[in-house]
């Protein structure tokens, strides 16, 4: 079961790290209703940290109104940075490595959830289709504006400053998954007309900014981006898909080469199927473009054979998500091909430390 290259070292930005299984962006609601951090995630992250690994926490909200969830954690007051000071402490402490995922959800949040109510935003004023959670519709965003979008990358910034404060080896901005950097991104919630609309150009142009400005506050190695390709959840689609991210790619490579890793989520992945066992490799274009360290996620903690044959294949750090959940020494399970304990989705996202630290290691 184990594989050479999964466990063979690689550099990101000034961090050498000694295998790589990485713990992916794995939102959990276990902070405080104030959103800062909790005893229960310094456990947490604690109980999955490994020598030369590298781990990137869940989303983190960049500002009081970059749109909320219950209990999720930030990174825009004292208190917060104080909070993940003692999470980046105790993982250190094991020699792991790990970065902050800083997160501006964009339209799928809820004014109601905002410090003053302010309205959720996106690049059109177009709501998300479907239902939220609470089988409501999603509220109509309100269209920001040139100078509201230059804030928002401001935001971004101060942000990452604050991760470095608190302890952080670097940030990953999160760019996928139907959030607001993917909203800009994808024709499908991007109905702008002026130099943020229309051609991938244009629609790339927030995510590039907001790397250029994270970049200048932090450096480039220790700035990444998560981005989802051809991506569907939250109401995420696209024409050109290869066009739209190849020009992504391939701006990163031109005006960034050193940034720590570029990571993706396999676009045809659904993490909510339960059954869903990934076998398609949609990300080798990109692989192409960008030269530096590169993350594969989508679907690998129920294939876990395929993320070895993309580790082997490609030399690809890899991120199993569900089975880090539930196993905390995912890495020597995967190294010594011992069995992995199943998750429970029941748990993911309640607020106690059942399913959350009381998974156990292996038994030997």
């Amino acid at each position: 079961m184990s594989s050479q290259a999964l466990f063979s070292p690689i550099k990101i930005g000034a961090n050498t790290l000694k295998h790589r299984v990485v713990l992916p962006p794995l939102t959990r609601l276990r902070a405080t209703p104030e959103h800062v951090p909790s005893d229960l995630q310094v456990e947490y992250y604690t109980q999955r940290a490994t020598d030369g690994g590298l781990m990137i926490t869940e989303g983190t909200m960049i500002s009081p109104t970059a749109g909320a969830y219950p209990q999720i954690p930030g990174i825009f007051n004292k208190e917060q940075i104080e909070g993940w000071k003692k999470v980046t402490s105790a993982v250190h402490a094991k020699g792991a490595v790990i970065f902050q995922q800083i997160w501006h959800i964009g339209r799928v949040g809820s004014k109601y959830l905002n410090l003053h109510h302010e309205p959720v935003v996106d690049p059109s004023a177009t709501p998300c289709p479907g239902k939220t959670m609470q089988g409501t519709d999603y509220e109509v965003p309100h269209a920001l504006t040139v100078d509201e979008i230059k804030s928002i990358v401001s935001d971004y910034a101060q942000a990452a400053k604050n991760a470095i404060e608190a302890g952080f080896d670097g940030v990953e901005i999160h760019g996928a998954n139907g959030y607001l950097v993917d909203q800009f991104i994808n024709t499908s919630s991007n109905n702008r007309t002026d130099s943020y609309g229309g051609s991938a150009e244009n629609r790339g142009r927030f995510a590039l900014e907001v790397v250029d400005a994270v970049a200048a506050a932090v450096g480039e190695e220790r700035t990444a981006i998560r981005f989802s390709p051809g991506g569907a959840f939250q109401g995420m689609a696209t024409e050109n898909v290869e066009e739209t991210w190849g020009y992504l790619t391939s701006e990163l490579q031109k005006n960034h080469p050193g940034l720590a890793y570029l990571h993706m989520v396999e676009g045809r992945t659904n993490f909510n199927d339960t059954d869903q066992v990934n076998t398609t490799d949609i990300l080798e274009s990109y692989r192409q473009i960008w030269r530096g360290p590169f993350i594969s996620a989508g679907g690998f903690s129920t294939s876990l054979e395929f993320g070895r044959e993309i580790a082997e294949k490609t030399g690809n750090l890899i991120a199993y998500g569900r089975a880090f959940v539930a196993n905390p020494d995912l890495p020597e399970r995967l190294r010594n091909g011992w069995e992995l304990n199943p998750y429970h989705r029941n748990t993911f996202y309640t607020h106690e430390a059942e399913g959350y630290i009381d998974y156990p290691f292996y038994n030997k």
